[in-house]
C-alpha cells in the first residue's frame, strides 16, 4: 500500500497480520478528494489497522491526528508506519484500545472522523450514535465510515448526522455523514 497524495506521497504502508482489510488505495485518494483540504483540521482515524488512513490525513496536512486500534496484535506495525509521519515532526498519536472505550473517554472533538470496522461487525450505526452523543462532534464535524456494500446506513441518525455524499468502489461503500446542532 502507497500514500496517494500530500506530503508523504509514494511512502510504503506496511500491513499487519491478522485480519485486515485496508482502504484500497483508489477509495482513499477518492475519499481525500471529496473532503478537500484538511488543512489545520483534526483527524481521528477509528479502527485505523496499519494506520494508512491517518498518515495520508498527516500527508495532506490535518493536524492533530489520532490512530485508534482495538487489535494490539497491529500495534507494531501501526506504530513503525506511523513513523513515516512522526520523523517529519508531525506527530499522529496512537491508542492501542477499543474503539467504543476511546469514544467514551475522549474529551476531544474532531473535524473529520474516519471509521472502518470490522466488516463483519453488525450495528455499525451503534458506532455512529456513540460517536453522537459522546464528546467527540462539533457542529459541521465530518464522519466518514466505510462498510460492505451489502450493509445499509440510514440516510440521517437523530436528524443530527446527515448523510451529503455516498460514493461505492466495488464491495465497499463510503457514507459521508455531516454532524449539525439541534436549533
Amino acid at each position: 500500500m502507497r500514500i496517494t497524495g500530500g506530503m508523504y506521497r509514494g511512502r510504503r504502508v506496511v500491513c499487519p497480520p491478522g485480519e485486515i482489510r485496508p482502504a484500497m488505495d483508489k477509495l482513499r485518494e477518492s475519499m481525500f478528494a471529496i473532503l478537500k483540504s484538511l488543512e489545520g483540521n483534526s483527524f481521528l482515524d477509528l479502527y485505523s489497522g496499519s494506520g494508512a488512513v491517518a498518515i495520508e490525513a498527516a500527508s495532506r496536512g490535518a493536524n492533530p491526528v489520532t490512530a485508534v486500534e482495538g487489535d494490539s496484535g497491529k500495534r507494531k506495525i501501526l506504530n513503525q508506519n506511523v513513523l513515516i509521519a512522526n520523523s517529519t515532526g508531525m506527530v499522529i498519536k496512537t491508542h492501542i484500545e477499543d474503539v467504543k472505550r476511546f469514544i467514551k473517554r475522549s474529551h476531544r472533538a474532531y473535524d473529520y472522523i474516519f471509521l472502518d470496522p470490522p466488516f463483519k461487525l453488525q450495528h455499525k450505526v451503534t458506532i455512529l450514535k456513540e460517536l453522537l452523543y459522546g464528546n467527540l462532534l462539533h457542529n459541521g464535524s465530518v464522519c466518514v465510515i466505510h462498510a460492505p456494500k451489502k450493509d445499509y446506513l440510514p440516510l440521517s441518525i437523530d436528524d443530527r448526522l446527515i448523510i451529503f455524499d455516498i460514493r461505492i468502489y466495488g464491495g465497499s461503500v463510503l457514507y459521508f455523514y455531516q454532524f449539525a446542532l439541534r436549533e
